[in-house]
């Protein structure tokens, strides 16, 4: 049995009459019945891949865009939101039909519903930056767009597996992570399970059918604990209601498989929800379900005093019964349910009357939508396509903090930002001018991981400014543009050398050979970066970090051996200069010679790999990644910052180093076979492989091989993942 049914669901225009009925709003209906029959007109014959006629998926689309309780525009742009893409029908066609409102929308969904986010990563982020502006120009499209991303994956099932999997991974990437940020629980719970039944039909089965065998039990055990709760509150605590809930397949697998547990030890898999009228009956709830069943230390949350980011409130406790089971209580009002459930889209209700209560709830939701909408402008604000996409997933995801500032007031960030973080957050000024931070009165250093309940002061002083390495060590999208932004505008001159001193320095050590005069065609032939219109301000976009070297570098180089026809094995590498001493390991030490030099073991540099050196106390100098943990990300704050010092790869490594990839593959008879036999077709030399088991019927295979640098590894990974059953492989 499936926790969803296989048959694809679709709804026809009556019952979207039929959900518009039953609320108290007053639709405008002969605005709708046109926008339908316009829509069944211009789709005519038009068919679903199953075969179904495509009218009923945007009527589908519009059920749910009217479950949320959304107005008569966004109701009708759900209707059309197809028929510019997929018919001969224009914008302007809309606008005259339906008004510029409509048009805007279908215009914005358009935009998105042509994102081939399968893509390469650049392409898919740049389509990112798109749905991000059409978003913060009218939240409803984001709305539309992701009824529209439900309703295709209810009915997925007759689409190639391949097309399945990576609708489902765009859907955890992107979309449930916005329907998280919007609160909108019922669309984000519901895209997470189905994009998990997909991704892990395995671990989604194991997990549902141990669900499924102690259903009964469980419905006996929810009406017990509700029964023992009204019986306490029936005399004292008006309009009681108690429904019981099941933690989500996606949320337990994530807690199961991801890290380690059984659901024996998940304490929320199944609750009961209380809604009461008042915040004051809340607290009151809360007082008797403590006194009937004893609650578990450190399982208490407030969201009520301390609300989340995307404005959910409810009181949280565990608690255990007379047998010791344990059990998740909350408790709130039916003000807070509609926004937990709705989220962004409980503000169309209230707009319309359909819900009644706080009179300042719209203030709240208002106050949101424009802090999400600052949010996503702060997403736009990145140079690089690339950073779209990553900081999207950061700065979208559930797992939040929540720091005080020395006044009391609450800010949450996501988890892993610093105090840098929250300096940008209170102003742009203060993170500009900010020298240091306090953490519960105590001075603590500038990449210190904030946690929820610190309380933060960040110390300023007026002729302070940023520091490039911030970047590197800030969490947020924002924090990171707004540094990126004051070097770009206080430090041109500065940026421009800094730029053109780093593509230099880089070109020398890939072996491509450019003078001075041949720089500006050759960037000019390749159109990088069109926003920049001359040389100097790609140099300086590098500089300041707009643009990341690293990058952009394969592009380069594959131009430069187009328009170099000799290549770079043929290229004569120029002289290093005399103060720069190459090792026999391959590594350039500036301003050392014959030096002894080791690569450390925490990181395993290879060539191609950005290193710094560290000199050591009788064992000459070792060589790590940058990005090495142990290495301190703002050098000029470490204890001793005159023992790390700048190396980089010669132009040509004659060496072989080693390097260990984890591979993780559905497990079957012969996969180490496979994996050994694609290795020695490649000529590599294996000098570990063993594997594991996992519990989700996957095999975990650690692998340590000779590679000659990056660029090597990256083509024998590449080459791995043509092995059937292969489902990731990482470098350790």
């Amino acid at each position: 049995m499936s926790r969803f049914s296989n048959v694809a669901h679709y709804q026809d225009f009556s019952e979207l009459e039929h959900i518009l009925s039953i609320t108290n709003n007053n639709y405008d209906m002969e605005k709708i019945r046109s926008a339908y029959a316009f829509a069944e007109a211009r789709h005519g014959d038009q068919r679903r891949v199953s075969g179904i006629p495509y009218i009923l998926h945007p009527t589908s689309v519009a059920c749910i865009v009217a479950e949320l309780g959304m107005d008569t525009d966004t109701i009708c742009g759900a209707l059309l939101h197809d028929v510019v893409e997929d018919t001969e029908t224009s914008l302007e066609d809309i606008t005259k039909l339906f008004g510029a409102d409509v048009a805007k929308l279908i215009d914005g969904v358009t935009k998105i519903s042509k994102i081939p986010y399968s893509s390469r990563e650049e392409q898919q982020a740049e389509n990112i930056r798109k749905m991000l502006i059409a978003m913060a120009d009218d939240i409803r499209v984001i709305i539309i767009k992701l009824a529209d991303r439900l309703h295709n994956m209810r009915t997925m099932d007759c689409m190639p597996e391949q097309k399945r999997r990576d609708k489902s991974l765009e859907n955890m990437q992107v979309f449930a992570p916005i329907a998280h940020r919007l609160g909108i629980k019922a669309i984000k719970d519901e895209l997470e399970d189905r994009s998990l039944q997909y991704l892990d039909p395995i671990g989604y089965e194991e997990i549902e059918k141990t669900l499924l065998l102690n259903e009964e039990g469980r419905d006996r055990f929810i009406d017990s604990i509700k029964a023992q709760i009204l019986e306490k509150t029936r005399d004292t605590i008006p309009n009681v209601y108690i429904s019981g809930r099941v933690k989500s397949i996606n949320s337990i697998y994530r807690k199961t498989f991801m890290r380690n547990q059984t659901i024996d030890q998940i304490f929320d898999v199944f609750a009961v929800r209380v809604i009461v009228d008042n915040v004051s009956d809340c607290y009151n709830v809360l007082g008797v379900v403590h006194d009937i069943f004893k609650p578990i230390p450190n399982r208490f949350k407030d969201y009520i005093s301390m609300p989340k980011p995307n404005m959910y409130q409810s009181l949280h406790t565990t608690v255990l019964d007379k047998n010791a089971i344990p059990f998740e209580v909350q408790i709130r009002t039916w003000d807070m349910h509609y926004t937990a459930e709705y989220g962004i889209a409980a503000h169309w209700k209230y707009k319309l009357g359909m819900v009644s209560g706080d009179s300042g709830a719209e203030d709240k939701l208002r106050r949101n939508i424009d802090r999400v909408k600052k949010m996503i402008l702060d997403q736009l604000e990145a140079e690089d396509a690339t950073d779209i996409a990553r900081n999207i997933r950061n700065d979208f995801e559930e797992n939040d903090v929540y720091v005080f500032t020395p006044k009391g007031d609450v800010v949450s960030l996501p988890r892993g930002s610093t105090p840098i973080d929250l300096a940008y957050l209170i102003h742009t000024q203060v993170g500009h001018r900010m020298v240091g931070a306090k953490i519960n009165n105590k001075i603590v250093p500038i990449d210190y991981q904030l946690r929820t309940g610190d309380i933060c002061e960040i110390l300023t002083q007026k002729e302070e400014h940023p520091n490039r390495a911030w970047i590197d060590i800030c969490k947020t999208a924002s924090a990171k543009s707004k540094i990126r932004q004051w070097f770009k505008h206080e430090k041109r001159d500065e940026n421009i050398a800094e730029g053109r001193a780093m593509i230099e320095r880089e070109f020398k050590r890939q072996g491509m050979n450019l003078t001075e005069d041949e720089y500006p065609e050759f960037f000019k032939s390749i159109s990088i970066k069109r926003q920049y219109n001359t040389l100097d301000d790609f140099y300086a976009a590098v500089g300041y970090g707009g643009i990341q070297l690293w990058k952009i570098m394969p592009r380069l180089k594959e131009e430069y051996q187009k328009t170099y026809a000799q290549g770079i094995e043929d290229i004569t590498i120029p002289p290093v200069p005399a103060k720069r001493t190459k090792a026999s390991s391959g590594v350039v030490i500036e301003g050392n010679d014959d030096v002894l030099i080791k690569f450390s073991n925490c990181c395993n540099p290879l060539p191609g790999d950005e290193i710094i050196g560290y000199i050591t106390r009788g064992y000459g100098v070792s060589i790590h990644k940058r990005t090495c943990t142990n290495v301190p990300k703002d050098l000029s704050q470490c204890e001793e910052p005159e023992r790390w010092i700048s190396c980089y790869w010669e132009d040509r490594v004659g060496e072989s180093f080693r390097s260990t990839l984890q591979i993780t593959a559905t497990d079957r008879p012969g996969l180490l076979a496979d994996v050994t036999v694609k290795l020695s077709g490649m000529h590599i030399n294996i000098h570990t492989l063993n594997s594991r088991e996992t519990k989700n019927n996957r095999a975990v295979v650690t692998v340590t091989i000779d590679v000659m640098g990056r660029n090597h590894l990256r083509g024998v990974i590449s080459k791995l993942s043509d092995i059937n059953g292969i489902e990731e492989i990482k470098r350790l």
